[in-house]
């Protein structure tokens, strides 16, 4: 059963289910219609691209680390994003991101996931132009959600967005949903809030 997590809570994901393995990350969002005046252009999609980041002592240490539209894999082959969608058109997951935890190096105690708006600046685009978005995990091995966490907040303004963490402690791996808006224009500038 899939548990409905609020902003800053935190559940477990390998406390009651020993054998966990690989976890699928979905994260989708819907664009809010955007209504043009008569001689006003045609609004461009809005192109969000999901990352993650792989932390060492809460640290990223260089771009080898990040896994995005640009860099499919992480060189440890246990993080694989699975493609870019460029407009979040349709419904259920825009972008998935599955993490072998069982295989990850022991170095790396955190996994941020994030999304940006793909020239968001340039495009005049924030996320109080996205509606409906959700992250969610999901066990691979038995194809069941295991939490989802729905945004609720209002973030106008904000390019990019940190929807949570996957961490170990204690020997455990849990999840944090952090909702955290930014203003950060590109994800250089993401990254480096975890430099």
């Amino acid at each position: 059963m899939s548990i409905s997590l609020q902003k800053g809570q935190k559940v477990s994901l390998s406390k009651d289910n020993a054998e966990l393995s690989k976890v699928l990350i979905g994260l989708g969002w819907d664009e809010v219609k955007q209504s043009r005046g008569l001689f006003a252009p045609k609004p461009q999609p809005i192109d969000c691209d999901a990352s993650v980041f792989l932390l060492q002592n809460g640290k990223l240490m260089g771009k080898q680390d990040i896994v995005y539209f640009g860099n499919l894999r992480h060189g440890s082959g246990t993080v694989e994003h699975m493609g870019d969608n460029l407009t979040g058109a349709g419904d259920g997951d825009d972008e998935q991101v599955v993490v072998d935890l069982a295989r990850i190096p022991a170095q790396y105690d955190k996994i941020v996931i994030v999304v940006n708006i793909y020239q968001a600046v340039q495009r005049r685009q924030h996320f109080g132009m996205i509606t409906n978005a959700f992250c969610r995990l999901e066990d691979s091995g038995k194809h069941t959600e295991m939490c989802r966490y729905n945004l609720t907040d209002d973030y106008s303004g904000a390019t990019a967005l940190v929807f949570g963490e996957i961490y170990r402690h204690n020997g455990e791996w849990k999840f944090n949903a952090i909702g955290q808006g930014t203003n950060d224009p590109g994800l250089a500038e993401l990254a480096g809030r975890f430099a």
